[in-house]
């Protein structure tokens, strides 16, 4: 059996409440060409060649803070939990179970419907971003839902989120040639997964489980540049001063795990895996977002998996025994 643990639907009736919700109708057109993103039966079809194959489901961009305020924020993460969830109990041959979102916005309400989701809907997990409306993972005010996550044995998932708007250079208004994705979420992801290192989040909650998308981001390629590069940190800061970490930091980013949504990069999946390790790898293809509706990152995820040079018993992990291990699966 392959669990691909990181992929993405949207249930019509959460679109038609973001709708009613903000009033534009733009992220149904955003989504309207990817059929397979919305349409069960489209994606049901997509699926078929596959016996082996399952999928856990996570809404896609963007980041529910960034659709409503804190106010209305929740009842949108109500709306597209209990849709994943009725997906899931219908077709629980194909989907096992989801991540649920959570309103970031409103930390109080995330905790809440994290509690919720795992509690009453069957959720495995919870999806998160690298940043809240810009903001950064390790500010106090979201410490409860890292602490309950890790109290609770919740597995956070954390994607990467990164708009256009975010210039690639101060003298430009917006980031060109998508290169804010391409090249601008990679970095997100190693920014936020230092910043919870860093701020000691990840040794303060030694059980907090953290499933970064996209193999790490750019920390495996530069770990050099951690360890022993960050071992030197605060030497030549002039305004700030740091706290050595109880254990050496690259033990923490270790801690991670991180999946294979790569698009088929054969090389940077062989580099993270000797990163992580065999135990913290977990089987993705980040389905429906290429050219051919998700076809073609399944089809390529598992041609690279295959073509690892590791034992069999090795690739069973990747593709299922660490999922089993680590989330509540029915």
């Amino acid at each position: 059996m392959k669990i691909d643990v990181f992929n993405h639907f949207v249930p019509p009736k959460f679109l038609d409440r973001v709708e009613s919700v903000t009033g534009d109708p733009e992220m149904k057109k955003r989504n309207a060409h990817i059929p397979t993103l919305w349409d069960l039966d489209a994606r049901l079809r997509l699926l078929d060649p596959y016996d082996d194959l399952q999928q856990i489901l996570s809404l896609g961009q963007p980041p529910l803070e960034i659709l409503a305020g804190p106010d209305e924020s929740p009842e949108l993460a109500r709306v597209g939990n209990d849709g994943l969830a009725e997906i899931c109990a219908s077709h629980q041959d194909r989907f096992p179970s989801f991540l649920a979102s959570l309103p970031m916005n409103n930390p109080e309400a995330a905790v809440r419907e994290m509690e919720r989701a795992m509690r009453e809907l069957g959720a495995c997990g919870v999806q998160i971003y690298t940043n809240v409306q810009g903001h950064p993972l390790d500010e106090p005010r979201f410490l409860p839902i890292f602490q309950y996550a890790a109290e609770h044995r919740v597995p956070i998932f954390m994607h990467p989120a990164r708009p256009a708007t975010f210039a690639d250079y101060r003298s430009e208004s917006k980031s060109r040639y998508e290169l804010w994705w391409a090249f601008g979420w990679p970095y997100e992801t190693s920014v936020a997964m230092a910043r919870l290192v860093y701020s000691r989040i990840m040794e303060r909650f030694p059980d907090l489980i953290v499933v970064t998308h996209h193999m790490g981001g750019m920390v495996p390629y530069f770990s050099g540049r951690i360890s022993p590069g960050l071992d030197v940190m605060g030497e030549r800061s002039v305004d700030e001063t740091y706290e050595p970490l109880a254990r050496p930091a690259m033990e923490y980013f270790k801690r991670f795990y991180a999946d294979t949504a790569l698009f088929g990069a054969e090389d940077a999946t062989w580099l993270g895996y000797r990163f992580f390790g065999v135990d913290h790898c977990l089987f993705a293809s980040d389905c429906p977002f290429d050219p051919e509706g998700g076809a073609l990152f399944i089809r390529e995820t598992i041609r690279v998996l295959d073509r690892l040079p590791i034992s069999e018993e090795a690739r069973q992990q990747l593709y299922e025994g660490n999922a089993r291990r680590l989330l509540p699966l029915r």
